[in-house]
């Protein structure tokens, strides 16, 4: 058997991994500024990670979700507290899109309806309802198109009150900064409007924190900038640095009942430890402060580069738009300087995703590459 070949792939076999960096099978060093799509949240192997999955994992790796398990408890107790959404209930499955999916459906389970506003450049995933959802006609089969996910222009208020004019709509559902999109950043009064107008329809609000929540941007989740609360919260990526984990973020005003949710894998001892890891360490090395600081700094490094069109960033997630493909530049930078990084939809975009405990001095060998191939004109 073979594998199933979906993946575009660099011709790179990695086989040890430490904080910032990787190294293949040929021992070269990589700085890995991307996090495997902004999974790699505190650092390859971090120490805390390490020893808080191996201890559990010589304890109890698995049972099904037919017995307690108190360590899910601990999750959702730290969670709550250092997210701020202490009187919120959390549900836990295995990844971003089976998140998504549980969001979209408890707010038709609550609403009784069955229509979602969703926007331009939306990726929520790739199953059902969240592929739906999501804004790319290639990857949605004949068998999950619906006329139950209604597209709005990104930022525009008055298409988003023309949707809610014409139709009962369910849920709202936006990223809290679109990722796959180029890192585009909802208007503060834009997410005002979504939470009135959810409120004035009796609609849930959804966020999708799966790229940019877990203190990427700063704040533990980016829609916090704004100071609006969502009614659901969809998590993933960085919640469990590399360990498959997804979670959903769920009002006081939502009614649980036996069977409404369910998984099989989800909330398993060891994805609760590796859970737990990520939090302590985002608490203890203060990163939502690292985050903060050190984006900016890079920020303030390149704004002025000639070869840059927009810089959109919160904390340290970044938006880096050209003024020309980014992809020559992406490949010399893997190639000619051992650095890691991510593209976009918008194909002038470069997008830098790492970990929230990256150090100046790591942020400077990228700022220096990027300024030699920025005057070299690639």
């Amino acid at each position: 058997m073979k594998l199933f070949d979906v993946y575009p792939l660099f011709d790179l076999n990695f086989i040890k991994a430490e904080g910032s960096y990787l190294w293949n099978d040929k021992n070269e060093k990589y700085l890995d500024l991307y996090g495997g799509h902004a999974v790699i949240s505190i650092g390859h192997s971090h120490p805390t990670y390490v020893q808080k999955v191996t201890e559990q994992l010589q304890k109890i790796g698995f049972y099904s979700n037919s017995v307690k398990i108190p360590i899910q408890e601990e999750v959702a107790e730290k969670l709550g507290k250092i997210s701020g959404y202490e009187d919120y209930s959390l549900f836990m499955c295995n990844s971003g899109a089976e998140a998504n999916e549980n969001a979209i459906k408890l707010a038709s389970f609550h609403t009784k309806k069955k229509k979602n506003i969703c926007f331009t450049k939306a990726f929520h995933g790739r199953t059902a309802a969240a592929v739906a959802a999501t804004d790319n006609k290639s990857i949605i089969a004949p068998t999950n198109e619906s006329d139950n996910f209604i597209f709005v222009p990104f930022n525009n208020t008055t298409a988003l009150e023309e949707a809610f004019k014409n139709h009962e709509i369910s849920s709202v559902i936006i990223e809290g900064i679109q990722g796959v999109g180029g890192v585009q950043i909802p208007e503060v009064s834009f997410l005002e409007k979504i939470r009135s107008l959810c409120d004035e329809h009796e609609a849930v609000f959804i966020c999708d924190e799966i790229q940019s929540g877990y203190g990427r941007t700063g704040k533990f989740f980016a829609h916090q900038h704004a100071q609006v609360q969502a009614d659901i919260i969809t998590i993933a990526k960085g919640m469990g640095n590399g360990f498959p984990v997804g979670g959903v973020l769920i009002a006081p005003k939502f009614q649980a009942k036996h069977g409404l949710l369910g998984t099989t894998f989800g909330g398993n001892y060891l994805a609760c430890a590796a859970s737990l890891a990520v939090l302590e360490t985002i608490e203890k090395e203060n990163l939502l402060q690292n985050a903060t600081d050190l984006g900016n700094y890079l920020y303030e490094e390149l704004k002025d580069d000639p070869l840059i069109y927009e810089i959109r960033y919160q904390g340290l997630m970044f938006g880096i738009e050209l003024k020309v493909s980014c992809a020559p530049l992406r490949n010399k930078l893997l190639s000619e300087f051992n650095i890691l990084t991510g593209n976009a939809s918008c194909p002038k975009t470069l997008r830098i995703l790492p970990a929230l405990n990256i150090t100046k001095i790591e942020l400077d060998a990228f700022i220096d590459a990027f300024k030699i191939l920025s005057k070299s004109n690639l």
